[in-house]
């Protein structure tokens, strides 16, 4: 093994840009790094891969009009580039993945098509198609359209007949007050108070992250994260003493996410 790398889990890696208790944050390509884990060695994956909406368009944060451009990783010049990207990065997902793991992953209708295309394509089942509606939608500026008010929320497994899935059901039905929860979760947009630590143009409320992490892991289990950006995964599981790692290629998001776990108890 050389200096810069160490085995966390019996995933070989190189040196991390965090590394406390059972949390792991990498700076690295997620091709790269994806390409070089364990085969067969995480319980679940959350992805909140780019949406691809960076086109020069105009949004509204705040009350205030301003630029949907989230940066060059946010950008591709084709719908066959869009799709390769997401070919690529889930036929690698499905390799770290235990063969009773299940992937979870969040779009808008910008890229949740191709996602969910991509997965049937590399032989994944999908289990559920959630709709996250959001009860306080920025405002739609154009006035010619339907206000965007949903994301979609995919949770596969890994093989099509021979996977045995975990999903705590049990424990879903008791959140929602002994009725059997259903595919569409409603909520608020990310608060204030969980966006301290610094700014992500896409940061995940953590009700959310909660909800997934509890109905399709145990404790100790290992969670996935390729697309970090601020941690909101990681934040969570370290809550509910689940083991994490968390790639991004932006030292800036890694920071965020850095400072939030440190600070989770």
């Amino acid at each position: 093994m050389k200096n810069n790398e160490f085995k966390y889990g019996g995933v070989l890696m190189t040196k991390p840009y965090y590394h406390k208790d059972q949390s792991i944050l990498i700076h690295a390509d997620t091709f790269e790094f994806l390409s070089k884990m364990k085969p067969e060695s995480m319980d679940m994956i959350f992805a909140d891969p780019p949406y691809f909406l960076s086109n020069g368009g105009i949004s509204n944060s705040g009350g205030k009009v301003v630029s949907v451009n989230k940066g060059d990783w946010d950008k591709v010049d084709s719908l066959d580039e869009k799709h390769a990207f997401n070919r690529r990065w889930i036929q690698l997902a499905k390799q770290v993945l235990k063969p009773n793991g299940t992937i979870w992953i969040s779009g808008s209708f910008h890229n949740i098509y191709s996602v969910g295309m991509a997965l049937e394509q590399e032989g994944f089942k999908i289990l559920n198609n959630i709709t996250w509606q959001k009860t306080n939608p920025a405002p739609n500026l154009s006035c010619r359209y339907f206000t965007h008010s949903t994301e979609t929320i995919l949770w596969a497994r890994k093989d099509e007949k021979k996977a045995r899935h975990y999903y705590n059901y049990d424990l879903m039905k008791e959140l929602n007050e002994g009725k059997q929860m259903k595919d569409v979760w409603t909520g608020s947009l990310t608060k204030r108070s969980e966006k301290w630590a610094g700014k992500h143009p896409t940061q995940k409320p953590e009700y959310l992250l909660e909800r997934i992490i509890l109905a399709s892991t145990r404790e100790n289990d290992y969670i996935l994260d390729p697309f970090v950006g601020s941690g909101t995964t990681g934040v969570v599981a370290k809550r509910f003493k689940r083991r994490f790692i968390g790639i991004d290629a932006e030292k800036e998001y890694l920071e965020i996410a850095k400072t939030r776990l440190e600070k989770e108890a």
